[in-house]
Order: structure tokens, then sequence, then C-alpha cells
């Protein structure tokens, strides 16, 4: 399974790629998107055809993005959740399913605390990704939220094999 990450973000939306077989995961890329524009739309569309271009290169089979918080500032907010709308796009473009994890959700999946810092989180990349080259602290949270999308995805699937023979099992005891 190849998981892209995005850390969504109006100036720098940072992405990341990895790879999952089984518990084994495997970096592939990462980036940053930097907006470009004299207007909001400008660097909304100029968002959305970089990381539309990353897509097409790396194909993933999955994504994932960070759910925005809400700060004192509500412009700067309602800016931040435009350039998630273009992360949430872009996949969904693309015909995928995108998970969405709360920032303290990533980091406590990466660090396994819910408050750590940017310093943490990218040191624990690092770890989880030996040999990694980030491009920058954006590009790191994004593979730090590729992870997080990882490790749910592989427990969901835990689960759904339970069901499943548990199902199995009901369905040999009704038929002996």
């Amino acid at each position: 399974m190849r998981v892209l990450g995005i850390d969504p973000g109006l100036r720098n939306m940072g992405w990341g790629v990895i790879d999952v077989q089984g518990t084994r995961i495997s970096h592939v890329a990462n980036g940053i998107c930097h907006s470009a524009g004299d207007d909001l739309a400008a660097r909304l569309l100029s968002l959305h055809g970089q990381l539309t271009r990353v897509f097409e290169t790396y194909a993933p089979d999955t994504a994932a993005v960070e759910n925005t918080f809400v700060n004192r500032d509500a412009v700067a907010t309602l800016k931040l959740g435009q350039a998630r709308a273009i992360a949430l796009l872009v996949p969904a473009q693309a015909g995928l399913s995108v998970g969405e994890y709360a920032p303290n959700a990533v980091k406590k999946a990466i660090v396994g605390v819910g408050h750590a810092d940017k310093g943490q989180v990218e040191h624990m990349v690092r770890l989880h990704l030996p040999g990694v080259k980030l491009i920058g602290v954006d590009a790191a949270d994004a593979l730090a939220i590729a992870i997080c999308h990882a490790h749910h995805s592989q427990s969901a699937g835990h689960l759904q094999a339970a069901i499943a023979r548990a199902d199995q099992r009901i369905n040999v005891r009704a038929r002996g």
C-alpha cells in the first residue's frame, strides 16, 4: 500500500509518501508545495496543480490529511481551511479515500504523546524512516500523517479480519 500524507498550509503544503508492506514502512519521497500568486485564488490553484503532480508522479493508494485546528485569528483559520480543501480535493479527484487526523492523534501515533513539539515529531519520523532526507518541517509532518494513517489502516485491517473469521465460525456452526 502506498500512502500519501498531506500537511495543509496556504504558503507551504507538506507532502510525504511511504510504502507499507505488512508492518514494514519505507520512505518513497517527501516535499513541499509552495503557493505562488498574488491573490488567494491563484495561490490555491498553484497548490492544486503541484499536489496533482505529486499524485501523478507517485500514484498513492490512499491519502491522509491533518485536520485544521481553530486558532484566535479567524481569517487565518479560514484561509488554512481553504488550503485543506485542496488537500482533500486532489485525492478525491483521484478516486481515493482520505483519512483525516487531528494533530494530537498524529503526534500520539508517532511520538506517543499528543502534545509533542515539531522537533520530537521530526526525530521520530527519522527513526521510523532511517536515512530519510527531510525537505523541511512541513514534509516531516506530512510523513508523520502518512505513518499515522498506515498504523490506523493496519489496525482497521486487523479488526476486519477478526470480524471475517468470527463470521466464518458462526457460519460453520450454523451449517453443522
